[in-house]
């Protein structure tokens, strides 16, 4: 049965990412509630804080001149966008009822900081979180309000003016600006500012600092797309079912109040009003070490071009550097390019329909069926494809970056009489996760390791424990699942660097160098690629747990009327 849903309850950073939608540009302030001597005073100055945003706040209803259903209410695109989301203590701070909190579940009530060792973010031993921004550290302030904006190109002016109309709000209701989103002795900054990379051509690039294109996978639920988006959309980004075929997600899985896949509604059932279209949300700010990887490419693809036999070394290179991510950098599946030469084939079929697709784009008099031709066709040609019928990882390896955050079929236990037909994975289907978020700081041909660039993930569930977490803990920084015993993801794992790690206990615990394989053909001459004493090419410089109400909890929180009863 079809999902319908509230759009103008829900808030607009949960249905999509607002750097797909033209926002290139973001501003994620947090905030503190004041300790006055009184809770319920403490508490009023919260709600009229939360009461003076509300009318500010993005809802996730479609904009003109976007596809719609018939009679759909649609809105104005707006200047800037903004979005609040709260942690545990924040909602205990404005006088969210016990019977309310209680409700909560344990890792949200935790915290991220708590579950560190589980999230593989413990990479310098016990000293970890010593590496977190000021604003991260322990003995800080804790946050207890996320402030989201997002700006268009040509709206970076307006977003400016909503900050200083947030902040204005926060010192009426002596609710405290946090700062510190840096390391400790740099500049202390009032926002984590973030930008999309931008190329040549003076358009955002949705790629990060590794220089791979990001979020052209996200998952798709019932209800976020119209009928025909929908069926498209979840091409390669919904759940198989088993006769070859591809669906929704169900909405539960990203929603609370809904049925997830289990048929389950999820989240806490009571009260209503305040947990149903909410989720949950993960604020993680990683640091990209580019130097590092810049380093170890160097290396590693002079390796990998002797054991392939590839004779160009830069082919050889970009190839290492797509089995490591499941992708070669522009986004193209290594599933259907897995060679230079099928690669370049892609390229000759694809490369003038993206360039005719981008003048469409651009062109105000564009001819809109061509446009939803191409982009009909190219959404299956980088999304629409499977691993089942690459059981060794021979084109796509087992442990590279995509294929442990979403193994799509992978995990099918079934055996099938007929391998086309996709098999559909209950362990896959219930661990997606939808990625918001954007890149922060820039990194030229001459930036270090210390420099001040990386990525925000915002990571969007229901259930933290058993989707985010789950993902973080058993398929990033564990391989069992992927054939490779204790072999992290060989892009956002916690590498261990073996007898080289600096913390005795981190040491004793980590165990040996960590190491990437690429397979080899069982039916070729040449032997499997083993690279160890991979660096440690991301580290986690802060975050912790939100819930991200409806409209409808957001005026009840500012009104204090949660759960009355």
């Amino acid at each position: 049965m079809a999902v319908t849903l509230d759009l103008a309850d829900i808030q607009g950073n949960i249905i999509a990412g607002y750097g797909k939608q033209g926002f290139p540009y973001g501003r994620l302030i947090l905030f503190h509630i004041d300790d006055v001597g009184d809770p319920d005073r403490r508490a009023a100055n919260g709600q009229k804080f939360i009461e003076a945003l509300r009318p500010l706040v993005t809802s996730a209803l479609r904009w003109e001149g976007k596809p719609s259903r018939p009679g759909e209410r649609l809105v104005p695109k707006p200047a800037a966008t903004l979005n609040v989301a709260f942690t545990f203590p924040g909602l205990a701070a404005l006088g969210v009822s016990t019977r309310t909190l209680r409700a909560m579940p344990d890792p949200f009530i935790d915290g991220m900081a708590k579950r560190a060792r589980m999230l593989g973010d413990d990479f310098e031993g016990a000293g970890w979180r010593e590496k977190w921004d000021e604003i991260w550290q322990a003995d800080a302030k804790p946050a207890h309000i996320l402030v989201s904006l997002n700006a268009q190109p040509d709206t970076r002016a307006q977003m400016d003016e909503l900050t200083e109309q947030v902040k204005t709000f926060a010192r009426d209701n002596q609710v405290t600006l946090l700062v510190g989103h840096n390391q400790k002795g740099a500049k202390s900054e009032p926002h984590q500012d973030l930008n999309a990379l931008f190329g040549p051509d003076g358009e955002a690039r949705r790629s990060e600092h590794f220089g791979f294109a990001d979020g052209i996978s996200d998952p798709v639920f019932e209800g976020q797309y119209t009928f025909g988006d929908a069926q498209l959309q979840a091409r390669g980004n919904g759940a198989v079912d088993g006769d070859g075929k591809w669906r929704p997600i169900a909405t539960g899985e990203f929603l609370l109040g809904y049925p997830d896949e289990a048929q389950e509604t999820s989240g806490p059932i009571t009260p209503i009003p305040f947990f149903r279209n909410g989720t949950f949300m993960a604020y993680r700010k990683i640091h990209e070490n580019v130097k590092s990887w810049r380093d170890f490419l160097v290396k590693a693809a002079a390796d990998f071009q002797k054991v392939s036999g590839i004779a160009d070394a830069d082919e050889a290179r970009e190839l290492l550097v797509a089995k490591m991510i499941g992708r070669w950098r522009d986004g193209v599946p290594l599933s259907k390019a897995p060679t230079p030469e099928e690669k370049r084939k892609f390229d000759d079929i694809y490369g003038p329909k993206k360039a005719e697709l981008k003048q469409l784009k651009k062109s105000q008099f564009g001819d809109p069926l061509r446009r939803r031709e191409l982009e009909k066709e190219l959404q299956l040609a980088y999304s629409d494809f499977a691993f089942a019928d690459d059981p060794k990882g021979g084109k796509c390896p087992l442990t590279s970056h995509i294929r442990r955050t979403n193994t799509r079929d992978g995990l099918d236990p079934r055996p099938k009489a007929d391998p086309l037909l996709r098999g559909g994975s209950v362990l896959n289907n219930r661990r997606r996760i939808l990625r918001r978020g954007l890149p922060y700081g820039a990194s030229g041909p001459d930036a270090t390791d210390e420099g001040e660039h990386g990525i925000v993930m915002l990571t969007v569930c229901a259930d933290l424990f058993r989707q985010f977490e789950f993902v973080q803990q058993q398929w990033v920084n564990y391989g069992l699942d992927a054939r490779a015993g204790s072999d992290t993801c060989p892009i956002v794992g916690n590498h261990s660097q073996g007898a080289e790690t600096s913390d005795p206990d981190a040491r004793k615990r980590n165990g040996p160098k960590a190491k990437f394989v690429v397979p080899a053909d069982p039916d070729g001459a040449r032997p499997p690629f083993i690279v160890e004493g991979l660096p440690q090419f991301v580290e986690t410089r802060g975050g912790d747990y939100f819930f991200v109400p409806s409209l409808t909890a957001l005026r009840l929180i500012a009104q204090g009327a949660v759960d009355p009863t």
